[in-house]
């Protein structure tokens, strides 16, 4: 999608929305392999709002940090799974390990030269390869002076569901007790970090434990998101087809109306309550859990959260 293209979204959800307080997020695929990406983040600049992305590192110098930074930059996170051996296997690539350790380092040092300038976090996908060392990483990420880490669960999607990663229902509650533990953990010297879960399902006793807010999936209701070929969803893991709420190409790059007049499946989850969510009385906290574990809007999610831990 070209810069003018994004642009002409940017100056419709600025028109047509009294909030201003917006964050836009550049994800991906990988957001560094854009060359414009500094003309994109100009552009959301020029229009008065925040920016930031989710980035592997690995297109990451020095110069190019300080250019984004210039073109309005406030928010950047790294995905992390691991020391080298753990983190470098998963991606297949001998260097990512190295790029991402220094992408830290360039962000701490910013962010102590000039505080509140940038927020960063680390993310963390935990799976069967990872899950052992996570004490280990733990202090390691400390002594990097990371302030903020997210740690994710792999789920069945795509290479993941063809590899044998997701954990067990053991293994996800030792990592509930992990993040909990850690959310009050100090080192000797008294450095802590702030770790929370992501955003994904309904955790039951261990709600408000192992993140700072209660589960909700903000899909459709305050995130919102339009996709490199111009179609138009909620964030960019709810990929299905149900969820596609329209293009931008075929709308005359009219997102606000698209979001004041449709995304009705996301709003009322009424038609998650199939399956075995259809008997679970734990359904009202949840609304079906997260809408990337559903294929389309008529089906139960592929995890349930509540489920492995009970």
């Amino acid at each position: 999608m070209p810069v003018s293209d994004f642009a002409k979204v940017l100056d419709d959800i600025k028109a047509h929305n009294s909030y201003k307080n917006l964050t836009i997020c550049i994800t991906g695929g990988e957001p560094l392999l854009r060359k414009d990406l500094e003309e994109a983040g100009n552009e959301i600049k020029k229009r008065g709002f925040r920016w930031g992305i989710v980035t592997n590192s690995l297109a990451l110098t020095p110069n190019r940090f300080v250019a984004l930074l210039n073109a309005g930059l406030s928010s950047i996170s790294f995905s992390i799974d691991g020391f080298k051996t753990e983190h470098n296997h998963l991606r297949q690539n001998e260097h990512s390990f190295e790029k991402v350790q220094e992408a830290i380092k360039m962000s701490t040092t910013f962010q102590k030269q000039f505080p509140g300038r940038l927020v960063f976090d680390v993310i963390t996908c935990v799976h069967r390869g990872n899950l052992g060392i996570l004490r280990e990483f733990r202090d390691y990420l400390i002594k990097m002076n990371v302030p903020m880490w997210r740690i994710f669960s792999i789920f069945p999607e795509g290479r993941a569901a063809q590899n044998d990663l997701a954990l067990s229902k053991e293994e996800y509650r030792s990592l509930m007790d992990f993040i909990v533990e850690t959310r009050s953990y100090k080192t000797k010297d008294g450095k802590s970090i702030h770790l929370n879960y992501a955003c994904e399902g309904y955790l039951g006793s261990y709600e408000l434990k192992a993140r700072d807010y209660f589960f909700f999936c903000r899909g459709g209701v305050n995130v919102g998101s339009v996709m490199c070929d111009g179609s138009v969803s909620a964030c960019l893991s709810v990929r299905a087809k149900d969820f596609i709420q329209g293009n931008i190409y075929e709308e005359n790059f009219e997102f606000m109306r698209l979001w004041n007049e449709r995304y009705q499946n996301m709003r009322d989850r009424s038609w998650s309550k199939v399956g075995k969510c259809a008997k679970c009385k734990n359904w009202k906290n949840c609304l079906g859990n997260g809408l990337h574990l559903h294929e389309d809007a008529k089906s139960e999610p592929v995890r349930c959260n509540f489920e492995f831990l009970n």
